[in-house]
């Protein structure tokens, strides 16, 4: 939703920068704008798009409203075919300079680093919900059953397993999920790196918001530069030939499409790099349930079995557990006596093979 906001607001900067400078080919350029707004989008939600292509696209299409109203002002548009030729010659005659260059170079850096993200969290969620939902074997379940209700048996109703027992349970039943860990960390560190490359000029917030005014450069230069572009368009397309049309003006409704977006003022809480912050935090909160040392007293499996003494609940008493505790991990579980792991499960592999490929994308 916040990228989707935010394109909009981009597109009705746009669009009022034409109504309120350039009324007389906000019109004309209006569905030039919805397009390359258009292709934005789907290049971050992602569409296998060009950003460069549809970047200078818009500025080719862009030159002959831009000739036909300040290069060549009349009361009259140029022909469609003469409009066709002078979009076909925008790359070779620049009128707008280096402003397709520079709009290409920060939409397409951008907008790749966004369109990633978004992936990548996408990724995650799927990450997340599967190994919540988990489902644990036979085996696993009669062993939580064992640890938890066996005192009871003894009428030891607030008693808990001592460490080494709990943690044989845990770590059997935990044995694929542990698998994950190493991927899962460097895959948070990726999402890390790639948020602080977020920054600055190719901050995708500063980039789009930026946008009009990039484009308002690109007409200023070529109104200031009109004799010469009018002489080489002369040469490659010859005099410029006019058809009784009169040009639309301009249809955008500032205040209407406006409304709504004031959600996302620049000073707000809800700003791309705020919300950058709110994620940042939500990994590392993330980080410390899914992983971390046991011995540390960190992560999820020292929170399920940190207690190394069981007892009445009244008075705790040491009591040893005899049986050798086993690391993490399926390679580790062969000598388990608590709990049988029979082999890695498929769908786990599965979402190990995903996090390895969005690591490297």
């Amino acid at each position: 939703e916040t990228f989707e906001t935010l394109i909009k607001l981009a597109e009705n900067y746009t669009s009022t920068l034409f109504c309120n400078a350039y009324r007389n080919m906000a019109g004309e350029a209006a569905t030039h704008i919805r397009e390359f707004f258009t292709d934005v989008g789907l290049f971050i939600f992602g569409t296998d798009v060009s950003t460069e292509e549809f970047v200078n696209r818009f500025f080719d299409t862009l030159f002959p409203i831009a000739y036909s109203h300040m290069i060549k002002p009349g009361l009259t548009d140029v022909s469609l075919e003469y409009a066709e030729c002078l979009r076909m010659a925008t790359r070779d005659i620049r009128p707008f300079g280096s402003v397709p260059k520079v709009v290409a170079r920060q939409m397409g850096r951008s907008l790749l680093l966004s369109r990633t993200f978004l992936q990548a969290l996408n990724l995650g969620i799927e990450v997340i919900n599967t190994t919540d939902h988990l489902h644990f074997s036979k085996d696993c379940s009669r062993a939580l059953l064992r640890m938890q209700y066996c005192p009871h048996c003894q009428g030891l109703t607030l008693s808990k397993p001592c460490m080494g027992y709990c943690l044989n349970v845990v770590r059997g039943c935990l044995a694929n999920l542990a698998e994950v860990d190493l991927h899962w960390r460097g895959y948070v560190q990726s999402l890390e790196e790639l948020s602080s490359a977020m920054h600055g000029t190719y901050d995708l917030e500063h980039v789009l918001l930026n946008f009009h005014s990039l484009v308002n450069d690109a007409l200023i230069q070529a109104h200031i530069n009109g004799p010469e572009l009018s002489e080489q368009a002369n040469k490659i397309c010859g005099p410029p030939v006019r058809k009784p049309t009169q040009s639309p003006g301009c249809s955008f409704d500032q205040n209407k499409d406006n409304q709504g977006l004031k959600m996302f003022s620049r000073d707000s809480e809800e700003t791309l790099a705020n919300r950058r912050k709110l994620r940042g935090a939500l990994i590392s909160v993330y980080k410390y349930l899914k992983g971390g040392s046991e011995e540390e007293g960190t992560g999820l499996f020292s929170l399920v079995a940190s207690n190394r003494t069981r007892g009445n609940g009244h008075k705790l008493r040491h009591q040893n557990y005899t049986h050798r505790v086993v690391g993490s991990g399926i390679k580790a579980q062969s000598g388990n006596p608590e709990v049988k792991v029979k082999g890695t499960d498929p769908v786990i592999s599965q979402i190990i093979d995903k996090l390895k490929h969005v690591i490297q994308v």
